[in-house]
């Protein structure tokens, strides 16, 4: 029996079981990520849509994800992958032939790579290798993460990474309960890799769930007690998934708690408006 140390979940697996992200198995030796170089997603995209607004932009980035998640949202907009396993077709990239392609794209304005579409930090060994390779080169290492990683496999990955959008569900213990996730533990991700390289956050508004002014207000005096400068993007839910009988998040709210977060925040956006 081995403990994965990656997230705070700590899955206890025996020989040849995997963990509740679907990525992380006991090969009887040690846990590895059984979606090492194994790419479900792949695209050069603006390095807005990541959405990282205030981190070179106007460039692209090359974003790559596999399959897997250590959360279970219901109302996962990337759910087809993200809830995913082994099964699901992928192709292999490993880290030197994603770093050479990164390369071969910089023409285009490309500045790196960035691990999303799925949680990254569950595929850490690729994304660790493939950014040592990266910095070597001169390009970028972004993760677009729900921040669920436990502080001490983060603090040896961070120096390594340049820029981290990472979700913040909500404002509360009770909605991370819910989500299968822990929210003192992604707090803790946004302390720490604000110390360490450029982080914007984004928090999804799902209509009852999270969209009370008093919780944006909540958020946003948090976040400010690490930055103000923290780029907070609120973004509009819409039916994914498991939630598909609650209607899109009504634009005007959106631009309300918009207002409430730049009462503390330098840097709010609204997202899929």
């Amino acid at each position: 029996m081995l403990t994965c140390e990656i997230c705070p979940h700590h899955c206890r697996l025996e020989v040849g079981s995997v963990g509740r992200c679907r990525a992380r198995i006991n090969d009887g030796e040690k846990i590895i990520a059984l979606n090492y170089g194994k790419i479900t997603s792949i695209a050069l995209d603006p390095i807005e849509k990541k959405p990282l607004y205030r981190f070179f932009p106007g460039s692209r980035i090359l974003s790559v994800g596999s399959f897997g998640c250590n959360l279970s949202c219901p109302f996962c907009q990337n759910h087809e992958i993200s809830m995913a396993d082994a099964t699901f077709p992928t192709r292999t990239l490993m880290p030197a032939q994603l770093v050479e392609l990164a390369v071969e794209l910089v023409p285009r304005g490309n500045i790196g790579v960035a691990f999303t579409y799925n949680e990254p930090f569950i595929g850490y060994e690729f994304v660790r290798d493939t950014s040592e390779l990266l910095k070597a080169r001169g390009l970028k290492s972004v993760l677009v993460t729900n921040g669920t990683v436990s502080p001490a496999a983060l603090k040896k990955i961070l120096p390594l990474i340049d820029a981290m959008n990472i979700d913040l569900k909500g404002f509360s213990r009770k909605i991370y309960d819910g989500l299968g996730g822990d929210f003192l533990t992604v707090q803790r991700t946004i302390e720490l890799a604000a110390q360490n390289c450029h982080v914007e956050v984004t928090t999804l508004v799902v209509p009852t769930m999270n969209d009370s002014a008093d919780e944006m207000e909540a958020e946003a005096q948090w976040l400010a007690s690490v930055s103000k400068d923290i780029p907070l993007h609120i973004s509009r839910f819409f039916p994914r998934y498991k939630v598909t009988d609650i209607a899109p998040t009504p634009v005007k709210k959106i631009y309300e708690l918009v207002d409430v977060a730049k009462r503390h925040l330098n840097f709010v956006y609204p997202g899929n408006c």
